[in-house]
């Protein structure tokens, strides 16, 4: 598919100059000596989000890393189970692989990761994080060597969303020094898995490849999930104070998957079955990415950064949800699933993204007096531009608009959003405190163009605005032990689908979703070795944007359900008895736990059901869907010196609502029904002598063979079954 836009350029808003104004002042007292060039300047880093090792412990809020070890100990395969060991985070499976997460974070709903900002390196990851923040893709797991995850104040140095938090997924930096790693993998449900990692000098600089290749059956019969993956990273330092990176990347999939879930009556005779052998859904992602970073002096940098990328992505199906049996049964020529690999047509809904971004973050540190200072500006121009077309086709396998009864071009839109945005934040330390105030704004343009009619295209626009405040402040009660306690406005747009009517091209004035969220915490270590984080949490939202049905799936229309409130409490726990001292021979026991409860999870102002036929029927009160009260994960493990390391994981998921009105007993499509709580145990064995050529490891995921169910939003998914991997590791 092509996007030609012709839209005339943007000047730079009022707000942007009024905030460089207002972000220079933060910067002044000791912004002017530092434009001499210095004799010797610190080593620049990429966008830093948490930071290495002690980051978490200078951050007025909520936070957690998951790093190397901890993807490495449960021998993580997809985003969703090394998620799963932060407090707070709900990681929701769909096909098995985790190649499209739905990730919530303190009761928000965790369909396709919308209320959720991912990050690479510190710049999006998603196709559309403004205009269409869904993910349907996700790079491999082992394209990463840590992960950061941000809840409080502190991320709206980041955005446009900061209703939920922040993920940044950290990439390895380019080695000095010519070294690889290779693994290859196997097992049940046809996974396998080649992955290699390879870096060192070249031509002057510093590279990292990363190429990955992973298929599976995943979770259901009738599915080949298959995704290939290539990463460059190349670092050139351009003297003392320069530093300039490059990323580029290709995404591709080619996978035999269906949309639809199970009815229950299918649910119950075979929970893994899949009619629809001839659904299929292909993607491609190409990013490319140049950071710049000059360290004018010691204290100060300026790093800036340009970005694009490109996602294309084409599902065909002949069922969107299990009230489809099939899509197009009202054609007499299918009638049902008797015809359904016969004369029964498909629908295939096919998506263009193009997203442009620019950033420049100046970030300065210094002192006044006792006052230690931090401060950090940052202006960024956001471009998307979305091509998405649904064509029915006569066939099972047609890939051409038909002419039957529901076939043919079924939607034809143009949707296009340019955002200018900024933000203004410091850190100022006096003796334990820490006050950490900031300011971001965003100012977005929405515009949509229906080409249905070719001859009469409908066109509209509309415009949002928003400041988004933030506090943090922290108390250090001893070294390596702080107090913190934060609020922030949380803001997320509304699709430009959802802004935009698409018949009239009038404004919906859905407004964006708002919230005013609260934390408090205690974070650090209770003796060396041990260390904990318990924090409570409270999100207000004055206008939650949910599904308008939410059996109506990912594809749904969104609609406000006004106020709700969320609030509960998240710990976590971890410990080695290594680093305690209590062993000392080179062995160690090691344990760490993540507990999340979320306690309210309500529509607290008025409020009517989404659901058909109960549209009269109040829901206040109520709970939201897909909010499990507790999570819980827990491990132990046992390392023995050199040769390996024994781990047992245990993952708890609570029982949740599916719909608005907390049904409890399932309906016969399975959209709607209480899902009951489920138990995982997960068993890994790492071995690598230092006498063995390659190292080798087995992992069991859901050992007990649990039997459970994940979804319902469009009929039941059920949870993978018991998996058996096994791989080879070779370090060079």
């Amino acid at each position: 598919m092509s996007i030609t836009i012709n839209k005339p350029n943007r000047p730079l808003p009022p707000f942007a100059q009024a905030l460089c104004v207002g972000g220079l002042a933060l910067l002044a007292p000791s912004l002017a000596p530092s434009l001499a060039i210095a004799e010797a300047a610190a080593p620049v880093e990429t966008i830093i989000v948490i930071g290495q090792k002690d980051g978490l412990r200078t951050i007025p809020g909520s936070g957690a890393t998951i790093e190397q070890a901890d993807l490495v100990r449960a021998r993580i395969l997809s985003v969703n189970e090394a998620l799963r060991q932060v407090p707070g985070v709900f990681a929701r499976d769909e096909e098995g692989m985790g190649l499209r997460p739905n990730i919530g974070i303190r009761g928000l709903s965790p369909t396709r990761s919308s209320k959720v900002l991912l990050l690479e390196d510190g710049l999006p990851l998603s196709f559309a994080p403004y205009g269409d923040n869904a993910t349907y893709y996700h790079p491999p797991i082992r394209r990463y060597s840590r992960i950061e995850i941000l809840k409080g104040a502190s991320q709206i140095r980041f955005g446009p969303n900061t209703v939920g938090g922040v993920i940044n997924y950290v990439t390895p930096p380019a080695p000095e020094a010519f070294e690889g790693q290779a693994t290859w993998a196997a097992g049940s449900d046809g996974y396998v898995e080649t992955d290699l990692n390879l870096g060192g000098p070249i031509a002057g600089m510093r590279a990292l490849f990363h190429a990955n290749a992973t298929q599976s059956e995943g979770a259901r019969d009738n599915q080949e999930l298959k995704i290939n993956d290539l990463y460059l990273k190349l670092e050139k330092s351009l003297g003392e104070h320069h530093d300039l990176t490059l990323r580029l990347s290709r995404y591709g999939e080619d996978s035999q998957v269906t949309y639809s879930g199970l009815t229950q009556a299918e649910y119950l005779a075979n929970r893994r079955q899949n009619a629809f052998v001839n659904d299929g859904f292909k993607a491609v992602r190409v990013g490319a990415s140049m950071l710049w970073a000059w360290a004018i002096d010691d204290t100060t940098t300026l790093k800036t950064s340009a970005s694009y990328s490109w996602f294309d992505r084409d599902w065909w199906r002949q069922s969107s949800n299990s009230a489809q049996r099939p899509n197009d049964a009202s054609d007499p020529t299918c009638g049902g699933m008797a015809n359904l690999l016969t004369t029964c047509g498909n629908e295939g809904r096919l998506r263009e993204y193009h997203t442009y971004g620019f950033e420049s973050r100046l970030s300065k540190t210094g002192e006044i007096g006792a006052v230690k200072f931090e401060s950090e500006l940052g202006i960024r121009y956001s471009d998307e531009r979305q091509n998405r077309l649904q064509i029915n086709s006569d066939t099972p396998t047609g890939r051409t608009p038909g002419t039957s009864v529901n076939a043919g071009v079924r939607e034809n839109n143009l949707r296009y959003l340019q955002a200018w945005s900024g933000f203004a934040t410091t850190k100022a330390t006096i003796g334990p405190w820490t006050l950490s105030p900031g300011i971001r704004y965003e100012s977005i343009d929405f515009q949509r163009v229906n080409r249905l009619n070719p001859a009469s295209p409908v066109r509209g626009e509309d415009q949002l605005q928003e400041w988004i405040p933030g506090l943090g402040i922290s108390y250090k009660i001893s070294p390596r032990f702080a107090a913190y306690v934060g609020a922030h406005k949380g803001f997320s747009p509304p699709r430009v689908e959802d802004a935009i009517n698409n018949s009239t091209g009038a404004s919906v004035n859905l407004g964006p979703e708002t919230s005013t969220n609260w934390e408090a915490g205690l974070r650090g270590d209770i003796t060396k070795g041990l260390a904990i984080d318990l924090t409570w949490f409270r999100m207000d939202f004055d206008n939650q944007i949910v599904p308008s049905s939410v059996a109506g799936g990912a594809g749904a229309t969104l609609t406000s359900a006004g106020e709700t409130l969320h609030q509960g409490f998240e710990a976590s726990l971890r410990g080695s008895l290594a680093d305690m001292g209590v062993m000392t021979t080179g062995n160690d026991l090691y344990f760490r736990a993540a507990l999340t409860y979320v306690g309210d999870a309500s529509y607290v102002g008025t409020r009517f059901s989404g659901v058909a036929g109960n549209t009269t029927r109040s829901v206040t009160g109520n709970r939201l869907p897909y909010a499990p009260e507790w999570l819980i994960n827990a491990a132990i493990g046992y390392q023995l010196g050199t040769m390996g390391e024994f781990q047992v994981e245990y993952v708890r998921t609570d029982e949740m609502f599916t719909d608005d009105l907390n049904t409890i007993t399932p309906t016969a499509d399975g959209q709607r029904g209480l899902i009951k709580a489920a138990d995982i145990w997960n068993v890994t064995l790492n071995l690598h002598p230092e006498s063995w050529p390659l190292g080798a490891y087995i992992a069991v995921k859901n050992a007990g063979d649990a039997r459970y169910i994940v979804d319902r939003s469009r009929g039941i998914l059920p949870g993978a079954p018991r998996q058996v991997q096994f791989g080879l590791t070779k370090a060079f």
